[in-house]
């Protein structure tokens, strides 16, 4: 169950920052390749935060938690990606994938010793 809080916030993140990205794109002279390195940084940052949420709601085992909503969250993309687009992931998107699941992990970690010193000092 913890996963899946993970699977919204990382998916409602997305959605917000596209929303947002979209809505600058339109109304500047920007170009979608400018802004390629601050979506890949949005990207992690939304992975961490969804890996994050996952720890602290299981509050054990945050490393395969954070991993689970990493691996989960590729996989849902790969689906998409696949049959939707008839599309394997290439070499670029295995390594980004590979690096968003060990960013979930670290956010599971991070989840689970943070929650826990709170429950701690209650």
């Amino acid at each position: 169950m913890s996963i899946l809080y993970g699977l919204i916030f990382i998916f409602a993140f997305a959605i917000v920052c596209s929303l947002i990205f979209s809505f600058i794109l339109r109304f500047t002279s920007l170009q979608e390749s400018s802004l390629q390195y601050v979506v890949t940084a949005l990207s992690f940052i939304g992975l961490f935060g969804g890996g994050f949420l996952s720890g602290g709601k299981r509050k054990e085992k945050g490393w395969l938690i954070g991993g689970l909503t990493g691996l989960m969250y590729s996989l849902i993309v790969f689906l998409f990606q696949y049959l939707g687009y008839d599309r394997l992931f290439d070499a670029e998107q295995f390594i980004y994938h590979t690096c968003y699941i060990l960013i979930s992990m670290m956010g599971g970690i991070l989840g689970v010793n943070i929650s826990a010193g709170h429950s701690r000092s209650a």
